[in-house]
């Protein structure tokens, strides 16, 4: 399959209205984070079609299509490496690994992010030296920064804890929402498994959190205990 008829296609189904909704949505004005971000306007499970039936595309063309500058086109192929990843040997994962990590400038959104960051670079770490996502957490990238947290949510699901609070000290002081956010976020999951690990956590740091990763991270708290810790007591 050519890139250039994925490439037609894709604008054929684009929705114009639904573009602009998107753009809005996704913050791509001047000075926001998506800046310069263009939408086609396609919805997710069309997209998700899409992977399936070019499932089968070599590695060379998806990365002409993380390259484009519709988002789109940049989520088809992650939704494309998502699939050949879990379908593939030790050494198919590892190409698609290092693919990932190559074009990580392409993964400028924190939708692309979050469905792909922790099926494949989480998922290819677990037993493995995890420097690499040290490195990401002090990337000046802002989507470095966030695959770095975000990738260890499957390390939370196996009950492997510390990448994510040793990642979340490193991102304590980010000037990035989108980063308390997602460090927020991490904190809170490793909480639904290990509440008293969350909880040494905040004690250590609640002070000294942005707000909005504060609020993140004891969403799930009782009501009582979220407003004594925002007033700045444990």
């Amino acid at each position: 399959m050519d890139v250039r008829l994925i490439r037609s296609k894709l604008q054929s189904l684009g929705d114009k209205k639904r573009a602009l909704i998107l753009q809005d949505f996704f913050k791509t004005g001047p000075g926001e984070y998506g800046e310069g971000d263009i939408f086609l306007g396609i919805r997710v499970p069309v997209l998700r079609r899409l992977a399936k039936e070019y499932q089968s595309l070599p590695l060379n063309k998806i990365e002409k299509l993380f390259k484009s500058p519709y988002h789109e086109e940049r989520a088809l192929a992650l939704m494309i490496l998502l699939r050949v990843y879990s379908r593939g040997d030790d050494s198919v994962k590892k190409t698609i690994y290092e693919a990932y990590l190559r074009n990580t400038r392409y993964i400028n959104n924190w939708d692309l992010v979050d469905i792909s960051t922790g099926h494949i670079v989480g998922h290819y770490l677990l037993d493995k030296d995890r420097k690499p996502i040290y490195v990401l957490a002090r990337s000046k990238s802002l989507w470095e920064r966030r695959i770095s947290i975000i990738s260890t949510y499957r390390f939370i699901k196996h009950r492997q804890y510390i990448d994510t609070l040793k990642i979340s000290e490193i991102l304590l002081s980010d000037k990035e929402d989108l980063i308390h956010k997602a460090v927020g976020w991490m904190l809170r999951a490793v909480g639904n498994y290990n509440p008293q690990l969350e909880e040494e956590f905040l004690k250590r740091h609640y002070k000294n959190m942005p707000r909005t990763m504060l609020r993140y991270a004891i969403e799930r708290f009782p009501k009582s205990k979220r407003q004594q810790l925002l007033r700045g007591e444990f």
